[in-house]
């Protein structure tokens, strides 16, 4: 089968998030698919660029075709950046004879996070009469109404607002991350019976070679940490507001005389204003580390006593969240502090750590020191519920089968590259 899937942000482990496209791309090569990403040379979510030398560049990574088409640069959530996400669907169209006559694919997936991709891919799927996809990441324009306040009667709002209601009565399928958006995607015209839900997931594989040759600076500082016999909370990922790192700030102004240090890894356009604000408040139990390539993400986490994770209040959550940070938290086998209010909560359901209001301070230091206070066995078994559950439900090589399920005219054995 000959599949194209459209993500502006789509990256690899060579240049960065997003990685999901990667991951699942890489799964339907080993299944024996073909496979095409149609993606942006231009994205703010990667660490890398790819060389670009024309309008298309062509690139194969573990087997899948990238083909890299030229966008706009940007710096930010601005003008600029509609700019950039204008200019791709603009050059998809533009393409879409070449793309449908070149790679005549049977599965056409429009996967960005915003909902314009699905003209281009609607209309490179009828050229060739392949089955059409609309993969959700979040639910847009209701994104830009209840968490960027924008009007409804805003030209982008409609814009977006007719995208997405012309893919949810149109396509063959509609795929989600969130496990709760079908009642919002039916009241918007979709049939019940297309919805999917496919979530995030990780790589067994990354789990069982994890790298430590980047962490020698970090595995340092961790060894003082542990030599004092410090219970470390740990954090790796983006300090956006969204993540509600300020919540750890404030809860370690709190708990400065516990046995508690938090080590937050990673960068991001909050990361100044945090490190001045522990600053300020004089906090010596919070220590601010670089990031660190994906592939040494497992012997970091491993060094955590518990890990945090946090998302800033937002009704949209009622949907349901499926936050990638959680899967290798869970992945590590480790106590999840949980500050997230949503539809769905897998750190409750699984009872693999702790569930707690989101930017709520006081209840993060008490679940800390609730977890200090339960017996190490009790917190061992409580990381090993959560990472038996990932590995039973969240592995890239099921969901890949779960994506295509629809559309396999017989069933994929996962046995078929082992």
């Amino acid at each position: 089968m000959n599949i194209l899937l459209i993500n502006h942000y789509a990256g690899s482990l060579q240049h960065g998030m997003e990685y999901r496209p990667y991951y699942l791309g890489r799964e339907w090569v080993r299944f024996g698919h073909q496979v095409v990403i149609a993606t942006a040379s231009i994205s703010h979510l990667r660490l890398y660029s790819p060389l670009i030398t024309g309008p298309i560049t062509k690139e194969t990574i573990d087997g899948i075709q990238y083909l890299w088409f030229q966008t706009s640069k940007y710096h930010g959530n601005n003008l600029g950046r509609a700019i950039n996400i204008f200019s791709f669907v603009g050059i998809l169209l533009r393409y879409s004879d070449w793309i449908a006559k070149s790679y005549s694919p049977d599965v056409v997936i429009a996967s960005s996070t915003y909902p314009l991709d699905i003209i281009p891919a609607s209309w490179i799927a009828s050229k060739v009469n392949a089955k059409l996809v609309f993969e959700v990441h979040d639910l847009w324009p209701l994104h830009l109404i209840e968490v960027g306040g924008m009007s409804q009667k805003h030209p982008l709002v409609l814009l977006f607002q007719w995208a997405a209601d012309y893919a949810y009565r149109n396509a063959d399928h509609v795929v989600s991350i969130l496990p709760n958006a079908s009642e919002y995607m039916e009241s918007r015209g979709m049939e019940k019976d297309k919805f999917v839900y496919v979530p995030n997931g990780i790589d067994i594989g990354e789990w069982q070679i994890s790298q430590q040759n980047d962490l020698r600076e970090h595995k340092r500082i961790i060894y003082q940490l542990q030599q004092k016999k410090l219970f470390l909370v740990g954090y790796a990922g983006a300090h956006g507001l969204s993540n509600a790192l300020h919540t750890i700030i404030q809860a370690a102004s709190r708990i400065q005389t516990q046995p508690i240090a938090f080590i937050l890894i990673g960068e991001g356009p909050e990361k100044e204003k945090l490190q001045r604000s522990a600053s300020e408040l004089g906090l010596n139990n919070v220590l601010f580390l670089p990031p660190i390539p994906k592939s040494s993400i497992p012997a970091l986490l491993n060094e955590m006593d518990a890990l945090y994770i946090g998302l800033k209040k937002e009704p949209l959550f009622r949907y349901g969240v499926c936050p990638n940070k959680l899967m290798d938290y869970m992945m590590a086998a480790k106590p999840i502090i949980y500050a997230i209010e949503a539809g769905n909560d897998m750190v409750a359901e699984n009872n693999c750590g702790i569930s707690i209001p989101s930017e709520h301070p006081v209840a993060l230091m008490c679940a800390i020191i609730k977890l200090i206070n339960t017996p190490a066995d009790e917190r061992s078994e409580m990381g090993k519920r959560g990472k038996r559950y990932v590995l039973a439900n969240h592995d890239y090589q099921l969901l890949a089968k779960k994506f295509l399920a629809p559309y396999s005219t017989k069933q994929i054995e996962l046995s078929a590259y082992e």
